[in-house]
């Protein structure tokens, strides 16, 4: 019998737009280690679980199985479409004049819904890479973040929220000085921006940031994503749930160091989207925002131990004459207009 967790005693987001969105989802990027049968079945489970969003993209492969779930879901009863939350993303191979509307076409195809609750823009620019490719792989079109270009591809977005096929758009993988460059430019404004959050890379002035602007920041790797594709692993990567100070209050609890890093992720504010194809994780991982919740204290301590060790670097997306990942994060003080 899978356990239920009401979805009402689950926190919620306001966007400002006055609708809300839960304050935790199911991520569903397989990570190059789990099929996507394995995902969906997750999905599946999960659903019955209480989990009312679910954070989607195209480049994951794994949409049309997902759809058959949620298709499922809604012929069996089991949610309306109106109780869930679904996000998906463009990705880097479809921001030409047109493309956005495909991609968002067939996701709404795949994932069986006539309408996308939150879209992406998976990242700020159309370097592409083959799914899988190595990390030291580029591609020689591959170009820097250029504001005209991104503004181009975000009037397709909104384009799809005033034919009612989108009900939100946000961006993903920003950073403060590309968001200050288009911002003033948008005509819808995203109410929400993905970015990688977690204790040992807590991003404080991004976050500060997007709170100050009423955009909704969402985490991914919200533990430190221990089961992201090998090709993504530096030697100087830190494992949050093995830092001693998060260890400790994980035993003063007596609960995963995991389960922290999510506790931590609600409390403060962000929206994170875990993933795991085990019912006694996914299942903890959304009961856990609901009961026993981290002290001042404990939450000042999670605070101190932030170590700004970025996990996704995005090393395959740079460009001809890029020093390194850090250029992608303008890291080097550049923004090309």
């Amino acid at each position: 019998m899978t356990t239920f967790i009401d979805p009402k005693s689950v926190p919620q987001r306001k966007l400002y737009t006055g609708d809300t969105m839960p304050g935790i989802g199911m991520g569903t990027f397989g990570s190059d280690r789990f099929t996507p049968e394995q995902v969906s079945a997750a999905v599946a489970g999960a659903i019955e679980s209480g989990y009312r969003l679910f954070d989607c993209a195209a480049v994951y492969g794994n949409e049309d199985q997902i759809g058959k779930v949620f298709r499922e879901a809604f012929d069996k009863g089991t949610v309306k479409r109106e109780e869930l939350f679904i996000t998906t993303k463009v990705w880097n191979n479809m921001h030409g004049a047109g493309d956005v509307l495909v991609s968002c076409a067939k996701s709404l195809k795949d994932l069986q819904l006539d309408y996308i609750d939150l879209f992406f823009v998976h990242w700020p620019f159309a370097n592409y890479h083959a799914p899988g490719c190595s990390v030291d792989s580029r591609n020689p079109d591959s170009r820097p973040f250029n504001v005209e270009k991104f503004i181009q591809t975000w009037r397709q977005c909104e384009r799809l929220v005033e034919a009612g096929l989108v009900k939100h758009i946000g961006m993903s993988n920003m950073t403060i000085a590309k968001l200050e460059a288009v911002l003033p430019l948008c005509k819808i404004r995203p109410v929400a921006i993905e970015m990688e959050l977690h204790p040992c890379f807590q991003q404080p002035e991004l976050f500060d940031y997007c709170l100050t602007h009423e955009i909704q920041p969402i985490g991914f790797c919200p533990i430190g994503s221990p089961t992201r594709p090998d090709r993504d692993k530096t030697p100087d990567d830190i494992a949050d749930i093995q830092v001693p100070e998060l260890v400790e209050i994980a035993k003063a609890h007596n609960i995963h160091p995991a389960v922290v890093c999510l506790k931590w992720a609600v409390q403060r504010g962000q929206v994170p989207i875990p993933f795991s194809v085990h019912e006694i994780e996914y299942v903890s991982n959304l009961k856990c925002t609901t009961e026993d919740p981290l002290s001042d204290k404990e939450m000042e301590i999670l605070k101190s131990i932030d170590k700004n060790n970025r996990l996704i670097k995005g090393q395959v997306f740079l460009w001809e004459g890029a020093k390194d990942w850090e250029d992608l994060w303008d890291l080097d003080g550049s923004i090309t207009k």
